[in-house]
């Protein structure tokens, strides 16, 4: 086993029964060509965790704030559940040390990449779930992103990066920005995408995801850096 699980297994505050499920939800896709012993990435377990995060998010929230409408615990869920926010919880344990990583991929800063950290938190939570169940992912999150809700939902506001990046096109452009797919590859089940957003035929910035709607976020975060300057 390698040493570096039982400490990841102490900063996360679980014990595995099987720790190759923790061993493989930390392959990125750029190790497999250097690190043999793995057959796949970890995103069929980030494809599980995300599932297991939205359902979490959305127990939790609708328990706690009773008073917010559809609209206002949709928005919540999404900054709690974002790619920014995922990868911010990511790094304050130091989960990027323990991703396997090709040394192109490391040397291009791939363990601070918030698409990488993101992603790979939701692969821990996916192997926490099929090791032990619903009740151990649920303390996991519990224990990483109870703080986030705390604070995001003490926002006056609660909108998503695409609703952030709305107003601010429609503020400086009078447009509604429009989202693209540029691109996607890979097999079925390790397709990226890339998304291209629009002010009018202007193209503002792209950004890439293993699904769609990370694409568009991605996008949609590059896009508002840009137009704000």
């Amino acid at each position: 086993m390698n040493p570096q699980l039982n400490q990841l297994q102490q900063i996360i505050d679980y014990q595995f029964k099987n720790t190759d499920l923790l061993d493989q939800a930390l392959v990125h896709r750029s190790s497999l060509n250097e690190q043999k012993q793995f057959s796949q990435s970890n995103e069929r377990f980030e494809f599980l965790g995300d599932a297991v995060l939205e359902l979490w998010i959305s127990d939790r929230i609708f328990d706690k704030f009773t008073k917010f409408d559809e609209g206002k615990l949709t928005n919540l869920r999404a900054l709690v559940v974002c790619t920014e926010n995922l990868a911010k919880v990511g790094a304050s344990f130091g989960l990027g040390d323990f991703i396997y990583l090709s040394h192109g991929e490391e040397n291009h800063g791939g363990r601070t990449n918030h698409s990488i950290l993101a992603d790979t938190f939701e692969a821990v939570l996916g192997s926490i779930y099929l090791d032990a169940g619903l009740k151990p992912a649920f303390k996991f999150l519990d224990k990483f992103l109870t703080d986030s809700i705390n604070k995001l939902s003490s926002k006056e506001i609660y909108k998503d990066p695409k609703s952030i990046f709305q107003e601010i096109a429609q503020a400086k452009e009078g447009i509604t920005p429009k989202y693209q797919t540029l691109s996607e590859s890979g097999p079925d089940h390790q397709k990226t995408f890339e998304v291209g957003v629009y002010v009018g035929d202007k193209l503002i910035a792209k950004g890439k995801g293993n699904s769609k709607q990370k694409a568009e976020e991605a996008a949609s975060i590059n896009a508002a850096k840009i137009i704000k300057n």
